[in-house]
This record gives C-alpha cells, sequence and structure tokens, in this order.
C-alpha cells in the first residue's frame, strides 16, 4: 500500500519549487560524497609512503630511497625528495643564474618549501565543497520545508478544511525537507573535519622530512648526475670559490 506521506507522495504532490530545491540537495550530496570517497582513498594510499620514511634513511642510495617511498604520481613525499635533489642539481650545474648567486641553502629551502605548498593544495582539494555543502544545505533544506508548508497552508485555505488530519500531511511532508537538508550537511560536516585532520598530520609529516632532507643535500648530497657522495667540503668550497669571484 502506497504510504501518503512518504517521499513519494511529497513529489507527486510538490510543486516546481519543491522539486528544485530536492535536486539541488541531490546533487550536494552526489558531489560530498564523491569528494569524500576520493580525499579519503588519497589519505588512505599515503599511509604506505608514511611509513617508508624511516626506511628511507637506511637506504644505501638515495635512488634506492626513492623506491621505498613508492612509484605513486601524487605522492608529495617522493615528489619532495625528487624537488630537493632538482634544486641541488639546478644550482650547482647553473651558476651563471640569478639563482646561483643565492646561498644554497636558501635555495634549497626555497625549493622544498614549494613542493610542500603544492602538495598542501593537492591535499585540499575538493575540501571547499565539503564545507560549503556542509554550511549550505540545512538552510536549503529550510528553504525547501518553508516553501512546503506555505504551500500547504495556502491548499488548506482554499478548501476551508483544517482538520489534523488535512494538516498533518502536507506539514508532515514539508519537514522532509529539512531532514533531507541535514542528511546532506552532517556526512559532509564530518568528513571536512576528518580529511582536515588527516591533512594536517601530513603536512607536518612533510615539513619534518623537508628539515631532514635539507640537511642532507646540504651536507651529504651529490648531484644527480654524480656516482658518488659529495663531501661537505666540496660543496662549501665551491660555493666559497663563487663568491669570492663575484
Amino acid at each position: 500500500m502506497e504510504n501518503p506521506y512518504g517521499v513519494e507522495a511529497l513529489w507527486m504532490q510538490g510543486d516546481a519549487v519543491i522539486k528544485v530545491v530536492a535536486l539541488m540537495l541531490l546533487a550536494m550530496s552526489v558531489a560530498s560524497w564523491y569528494v569524500i570517497v576520493v580525499r579519503s582513498w588519497r589519505l588512505f594510499r599515503l599511509r604506505k609512503p608514511v611509513r617508508a620514511l624511516g626506511d628511507f634513511w637506511h637506504a644505501k642510495s638515495f635512488a634506492e630511497g626513492l623506491h621505498m617511498l613508492g612509484n605513486q604520481a601524487d605522492n608529495p613525499f617522493r615528489l619532495l625528495a625528487e624537488e630537493g635533489q632538482s634544486g641541488l642539481d639546478h644550482h650547482v650545474n647553473h651558476k651563471a643564474d640569478l639563482h646561483g648567486n643565492l646561498p644554497l641553502a636558501e635555495w634549497l629551502t626555497a625549493c622544498l618549501k614549494g613542493s610542500i605548498d603544492e602538495s598542501r593544495e593537492g591535499l585540499q582539494r575538493g575540501l571547499a565543497v565539503l564545507a560549503s555543502v556542509g554550511s549550505t544545505a540545512p538552510f536549503v533544506g529550510l528553504f525547501g520545508t518553508v516553501w512546503g508548508i506555505y504551500h500547504a497552508l495556502v491548499g488548506i485555505g482554499v478548501s476551508g478544511q483544517a482538520g489534523i488530519d488535512k494538516v498533518a500531511g502536507p506539514v508532515g511532508e514539508a519537514l522532509i525537507m529539512t531532514a533531507f537538508g541535514l542528511a546532506v550537511a552532517i556526512p559532509a560536516v564530518l568528513a571536512y573535519n576528518t580529511l582536515a585532520r588527516g591533512n594536517k598530520a601530513i603536512v607536518s609529516k612533510l615539513h619534518r622530512f623537508a628539515h631532514q632532507l635539507h640537511a642532507y643535500l646540504i651536507t651529504g648530497a651529490a648531484p644527480a648526475n654524480r656516482n658518488n657522495d659529495s663531501s661537505v667540503s666540496s660543496l662549501l668550497k665551491a660555493q666559497q670559490k663563487h663568491s669570492e669571484v663575484v
């Protein structure tokens, strides 16, 4: 037996405004759940490179350490390491450029910071959708409720019948819109807080890894086109010699 007070009745009896509001809530729900699934899956995939950070510093070579971090294209830890090594190679091999006049430490700091900023932007992509849905969906549902009650009261006034059996149906159907708004907003808010906390933890680990990479590249790393590690003295002497020439 068909429920005269259910969602189907609300859709069949609602006017164009109610249907538009319902479709808006549906679109907001689909968008938020898409972001939730995609962002959650990415955070889940980052658990492996996070666990590999400790093994990275026990590797026999920089290339072996990169392999331990994984081959994911969106792995922020691997990208950070590659950016640091690339920045060192570029600084050593392009002394005639403007950035060649910068101290190596400052140049590497800028490179690593730029990589962290890009990774942070990638991690936060889509969170604005969750924030927007979480803050607006209840009000969209409330608008549908207000409009539905108004529409129901107009119908009751025209018919001249105000019994409880005549009021309960239309008003109850209108209140369903508020429930829809909350059902859309609550998962978005909870997911936003959870993902933001997870992203903050990843960025914190990136900063710690960048600090370690900076120390390694300054004191013990060799450019990629060399086969052996360079010593501290060779790097410092090259930088001092360049400064004297300038």
